[in-house]
């Protein structure tokens, strides 16, 4: 671990060392790439990455962030508990830890919790969204904490001079849905401003699983050229959610839209408020973000033994500030990066059951980090391109709950580095090879370390060193990408419910690794007709250990995402998408004893739309096929088999859309 006396001076250090190393560089302007949490053209992504363009996501119907990442992106989603929009996101395999494993950014602001919850996505409005970037595996350097899985990169448009938008949404369906959404910008000369209003309710598939959100968005930015701006972005959301809770398998199999669990609810109130600025002095390229995020959530849950309410709210502030150098040395293309991230997140809850307190606990995390990436680009001919960076950083918890059985908490402070090497080349025309090699890790957040094994005392943190290589084949007609990869874990902070008695904890696993094959491919098959498809294949296993060798419950061995596309002139549309997910271990089979898995499953999804001047009428559906599945499911016991989520039923949907 870093001194304290020693801190000041490497964070000095590595900021002078970005400003030294690039001084006798020349400007280049012209040039900018992505991949460095600067802004940048999307034809410059980072190594490796999915795009999503705000087009595809129209012509696919997705009405939210979340939804476009799983239909278009391939990335494998499960139910929410709480019926809202906001599935669990599992990039190669994390199971039930998949949102710890995974970095949402949305314009370089971080959004993933401090808490065992997904990032709430169901809030940034669909229609200020430019594109997407899933970029898979390591990416610690940049992004810090938990990103061992990947990143996903949300960019929002960008206002061009003197230029307006607005749109009108409406759209009911099946289930009581509907939707409402307005939104609009302008920009002038140097100034521009945009806002949107949404409100959506459901019923869900399920009884008792009431979901209902509004939600508002809207920002301003005065900005003098495409580097200088300064600007900032209001989001807020008011969510109620009617919970079904879980089924045991014969009464999913008997009825699978029927609720336990008939009173049970909660609800999340979420603000968030982001000043940004972006500014280029000497060939440098000078930005910041600061952000402050407020989210309270309540909760009510009833069983005979009584009734259980909770409540806490939660805050953090993040200042992120870094410096780019973009310039040319001996004729190459260099970028140097460094910056600085500072967050500081605090909890405070009151749980309450038949009158009683049974917990007030209060929870504390500050971090601090440093980092330093350079990449350089060689041999323009053949797009060569190799990067390097390292980053430390510092967390310091606190925990306490004098009502709870853990009446001391604890305090501890935890040191983590991450490293990495990527390279890329294109040897002959149109292809290109690539390497990733690095290290990257995550902390227990403050559910997680709440209820480990050992009272008061935190889990250790989780270290994985990560390895891909690649290769990505690319014209006017089609795309091809396959990766080969491997994550080494030690460590892994994981939730088991064979511990605490059968009670459930959460805990260090013995080492494990997820290790693969992904296959991204898209063809243009005529002048009308586009297909697209994602392939994930991964081995998630114990390295180590009693189970060594055993399968890590909650991850599909393969999952599989394909769409077609239609769109002629004409103002027609369609769309037609496929998901098929393997079967999967119970969340309790870390023995791999269960005689029966979790069933695999087979989605399909469908819009088809048609323009009248300003006007686009469409009409969607979802899971066609009206399959009965699931994709959580955490016991398996004695050959009975609960803590079964169905997942959604068949679903139709008739919107309208104006453009002004």
């Amino acid at each position: 671990m870093i001194s304290s006396a020693f801190r000041p001076q490497l964070l000095a250090a590595a900021v002078s060392l970005c400003f030294a190393a690039t001084a006798m560089a020349e400007d280049v302007a012209s040039v900018v790439v992505t991949g460095a949490r600067f802004d940048a053209t999307p034809e410059l992504a980072p190594i490796g990455a999915t795009i999503i363009g705000a087009d595809e996501i129209r012509r696919a119907g997705a009405n939210d962030v979340n939804s476009a990442i799983r239909k278009i992106g391939g990335v494998y989603g499960r139910q929410s508990l709480d019926g809202s929009p906001d599935f669990g996101l599992d990039l190669r395999g994390f199971g039930t830890n998949s949102s710890q494993n995974l970095v949402i950014v949305l314009d370089g602001v971080r959004l993933s919790e401090n808490e065992l919850s997904n990032a709430v996505l169901s809030t940034i409005p669909i229609d200020t969204v430019d594109r997407i970037e899933i970029l898979r595996g390591g990416a610690s350097v940049l992004y810090g904490d938990g990103a061992t899985a990947g990143v996903i990169n949300i960019v929002t448009k960008r206002p061009g001079k003197n230029t307006s938008r607005a749109s009108v949404f409406v759209e009911g369906g099946q289930f009581n849905a509907g939707e409402v959404r307005v939104s609009g910008a302008q920009a002038w000369e140097g100034f521009a401003a945009d806002a949107t209003l949404g409100h959506q309710r459901t019923d869900n598939y399920r009884d008792n699983n009431e979901f209902k959100q509004t939600q508002f968005s809207g920002g301003a930015q005065w900005f003098a050229n495409q580097f200088d701006r300064i600007g900032f972005r209001y989001e807020g959301a008011r969510q109620d959610s009617r919970f079904a809770g879980s089924l045991k398998l014969e009464e999913f199999q008997a009825n699978p839209r029927q609720t336990l669990t008939p009173d049970d609810h909660g609800s999340l109130d979420s603000d968030r408020l982001t000043v940004f600025g972006q500014y280029r002095l000497y060939g440098h390229d000078l930005a910041a973000d600061l952000s402050y995020r407020k989210k309270t959530v309540d909760s009510a849950y009833f069983s005979s033994a009584g009734a259980s309410t909770a409540s806490y709210e939660s805050k953090q502030l993040q200042f992120s500030p870094r410096v780019r150098r973009l310039g040319a040395v001996n004729g190459m293309i260099n970028e140097l990066v460094a910056g600085l991230d500072f967050i500081k997140w605090e909890r405070t809850g009151l749980g309450v059951f038949g009158g009683f307190p049974y917990s007030s606990a209060e929870a504390n995390q500050k971090s601090k980090a440093v980092y330093l990436r350079d990449e350089l680009r060689f041999d323009a001919e053949h797009d060569g391109r190799i990067s390097a960076g390292v980053r430390r950083e510092l967390f310091d918890k606190d925990f306490s709950d004098p009502v709870n059985y853990a009446t001391t908490g604890y305090n501890v402070v935890q040191g983590l580095n991450a490293w990495e090497l990527q390279a890329s080349y294109m040897p002959v025309a149109n292809l290109t090879v690539y390497g990733k090699f690095g290290q990257s890790y995550r902390v227990a957040n403050s559910d997680e370390n709440a209820v480990t094994p050992v009272l008061n005392q935190p889990l250790a943190p989780q270290q994985s060193h990560d390895a891909e290589l690649g290769a990505s084949w690319n014209n006017a007609m089609q795309k091809i990408t396959a990766r080969l990869f491997r994550h080494n874990l030690t460590n892994e902070i994981f939730y088991d419910p064979t511990l605490n008695f059968g009670f459930g904890a959460n805990t260090n696993l013995d080492p494990t690794r997820r290790q693969g094959f992904e296959l991204d491919a898209e063809q243009r098959i005529a002048s009308d007709w586009n297909v697209s498809a994602h392939y994930q294949h991964v081995d998630a296993n114990f390295r180590a250990g009693a189970n060594d060798g055993k399968q890590i419950v909650l991850v599909p061995k393969n999952v599989l995402t394909a769409r077609l596309s239609w769109t002629p002139a004409g103002g027609h549309t369609a769309d037609v998408g496929a998901q098929w997910v393997d079967k999967q271990r119970y969340g309790s089979d870390f023995a791999n004893s269960c005689a029966g898995q979790i069933p695999s499953y087979t989605t399909l999804d469908a819009r088809y739309a048609i323009k009248f001047g300003q006007w686009e009428w469409a009409v969607s559906g979802q899971n066609l096929a009206d399959k009965h599945y699931y994709s959580q499911a955490y016991s398996c016991r004695d050959g009975q088999y609960s803590g079964i989520y169905p997942s959604d039923g068949r679903q139709l949907k008739l919107s309208a859309r104006y453009d002004f």
